[in-house]
C-alpha cells in the first residue's frame, strides 16, 4: 500500500483533544486578591476563546480553540465555586493571613496562606490545603507545630 493512502498522526487533531485541567476536590476558598486573579484569568480565557473563533474555521487552528475552550471551562468552574473569605485578625494563623516560623536550624520563613489558584511558594504564599498550612492554621505566636518532620515555632502572625 502506498504511503500516500495512509493517514499520519495529525498533531493538530491530537492537540485538539486536550484533557480538562483537574479541579481540586477541596473547597475553593479565595482571598480578595485571589478572586481578582480568577476574574482576570477568566476574562483572558474568554478573550482567547473569542480570538480563536474569530480566526475563522476551527480546522484552521484546532490547538488554539481546544486550549481556549479548556481554559474557559476551568476558570468558569473555579469562579463559580469560589468562596470569598475575608478574615479579621484574631492573633491566630488563618486563611489569608501571614505567619512567620522559625525552624530548628534557625532559619526564619514567612508565608501567606491563600487559595489553591493563588498559591506560589516561590513568592511566599502556600495553599490552605498544603501540609504546611494545615500544620499551622489556628496556632498563635509561641506555639509549635511539626512541619516536614521538624518542629517549628510560630514567631509572628499578621
Amino acid at each position: 500500500m502506498s504511503v500516500a493512502f495512509t493517514r499520519e498522526e495529525d498533531l493538530e487533531a491530537t492537540a485538539a483533544d486536550l484533557p480538562d485541567r483537574p479541579i481540586s476536590p477541596h473547597p475553593n476558598l479565595v482571598t480578595p486578591d485571589g478572586l481578582a486573579a480568577i476574574d482576570a484569568a477568566l476574562a483572558e480565557a474568554r478573550a482567547a476563546y473569542a480570538a480563536a473563533q474569530a480566526r475563522g474555521s476551527i480546522e484552521a487552528d484546532r490547538t488554539a480553540m481546544a486550549r481556549a475552550t479548556r481554559d474557559l471551562r476551568y476558570w468558569s468552574a473555579r469562579r463559580a465555586s469560589a468562596q470569598l473569605v475575608e478574615t479579621v485578625p484574631d492573633g491566630r494563623v488563618r486563611f489569608g493571613g501571614g505567619v512567620t516560623i522559625e525552624r530548628e536550624d534557625g532559619r526564619r520563613q514567612t508565608w501567606r496562606i491563600v487559595g489553591e489558584d493563588e498559591a506560589d511558594p516561590a513568592a511566599g504564599s502556600v495553599s490552605h490545603v498544603s501540609p504546611l498550612a494545615r500544620a499551622l492554621l489556628g496556632k498563635r505566636v509561641g506555639d509549635e507545630a511539626v512541619v516536614a518532620g521538624q518542629t517549628v515555632e510560630i514567631t509572628a502572625v499578621d
